[in-house]
């Protein structure tokens, strides 16, 4: 092989760097709009986990709300107790949400609105604790029930 049949292969190659190399220094190493889809999706994802944390904080209010009720059937006490179970179910599924969410919380994205979504979940597991104490174990404390009322007329 002499060295002209090499020539074809050595100036496509050379061509293709070329071409390259001038696209690259006209070219910025990101494009505006796709920076801006990136932090648009991040933005959406931060609304979406606030939103999911609202909620879980309405629920934590009106699980509070019942913990001051004077319940003493059983139906009711029963549905209590589903109340309850539903509650730490709730609670499984979104640690294993939060948990998935460590890479992003360790790279410090939106580590307010994590944080947050962390502290309700830790929230929702103390009213589900509270509520299954006052109306399962508390009451077979003497004198709790007419601790209760009294504190309730506060």
């Amino acid at each position: 092989m002499n060295a002209t049949e090499n020539t074809p292969q050595i100036l496509a190659t050379f061509e293709s760097v070329r071409r390259f190399s001038f696209e690259q220094k006209r070219q910025a190493v990101y494009s505006e709009q796709a920076v801006n889809e990136f932090l648009d999706a991040v933005l959406d994802f931060k609304a979406m986990l606030a939103d999911k944390t609202d909620k879980i904080n309405v629920i934590v209010t009106r699980v509070e709300a019942i913990t001051w009720l004077q319940l003493t059937d059983n139906e009711t006490l029963m549905l209590v107790n589903d109340l309850v179970s539903q509650l730490k179910d709730l609670r499984s599924s979104l640690v294993r949400q939060y948990l998935s969410l460590d890479f992003l919380r360790k790279k410090g994205v939106a580590k307010t609105e994590i944080k947050a979504f962390k502290a309700s979940i830790d929230d929702l597991l103390d009213v589900a604790a509270d509520l299954e104490s006052r109306f399962f174990y508390l009451p077979k404390i003497e004198g709790f029930e007419e601790t209760s009322r009294e504190l309730s007329l506060l």
